[in-house]
């Protein structure tokens, strides 16, 4: 899942072996870290979501055998507190639950979050189907991965991708972040960047779901994809 080519406006630097190297090794420590020191209490709070412990350590078990196979090209790169990880929603289904590409999305910047683990989550949508917005089905599911509550922020009242940009822009400055990785699908990245880049949103990097390669970097997914 590499950061996007300089098409996109993404700023960024080509890694070097050293660089790539060090990056999976990092990441397979993030990803431990996140993992298992996450899965607390904390994380249910204000939602129904429930993270499970066992579920997160298999699911570690999982990623650590998955990461050993995978090229580091094929990874987000690595920031920090300072950028702000930008999930784009998709419309729900009727029943309030999340279609497979949102899902997939979500995982793509579960990945991210992993790797990136001081890096806060802004989650975007509202479109509300049967009580539910896009934000909230996307924090319930982040929750479910024993994804730390402090550090998802839930946009729920946009209703385009203008407005994702634009609503989202000002929970940024509120955190002091000054630049973003944006989540999306391929064929809605060039309008999502340059949307951000119109509310004055400095996108340094993208991710999407559809740049993974290797199928075994999602093994550490939950255990239901569209639960």
């Amino acid at each position: 899942m590499p950061v996007s080519p300089s098409k996109h406006r993404a700023r960024h630097r080509r890694p070097s072996r050293t660089g790539n190297a060090t990056r999976a090794l990092l990441g397979t420590f993030a990803m431990a870290a996140a993992t298992y020191t996450q899965a607390a209490p904390a994380a249910q709070a204000d939602t129904a979501a429930t993270c499970s412990v066992p579920s997160a350590a298999g699911q570690l078990v999982d990623a650590l055998r998955a990461i050993a196979t995978v090229s580091p090209q094929t990874l987000p790169d690595i920031h920090g507190r300072s950028t702000a990880i930008v999930i784009l929603g998709y419309g729900l289904q009727d029943d309030g639950s999340m279609r497979p590409e949102l899902v997939e999305r979500l995982r793509a910047g579960y990945l991210q979050a992993l790797l990136a683990p001081m890096s806060p989550i802004i989650v975007t949508g509202g479109n509300p189907h049967n009580g539910m917005t896009e934000a909230r089905a996307m924090a319930d599911w982040l929750l479910r991965q024993c994804m730390p509550a402090d550090r998802i922020h839930i946009e729920d009242t946009a209703n385009s991708t203008v407005q994702n940009a634009e609503h989202s822009a000002p929970i940024m400055r509120q955190l002091g972040v000054r630049d973003a990785v944006v989540v999306t699908s391929v064929d809605h990245l060039d309008r999502a960047v340059d949307t951000f880049h119109e509310a004055g949103v400095e996108v340094i990097g993208t991710v999407t779901p559809n740049a993974t390669a290797q199928p075994g970097v999602w093994q550490f997914g939950p255990d239901h994809p569209l639960a």
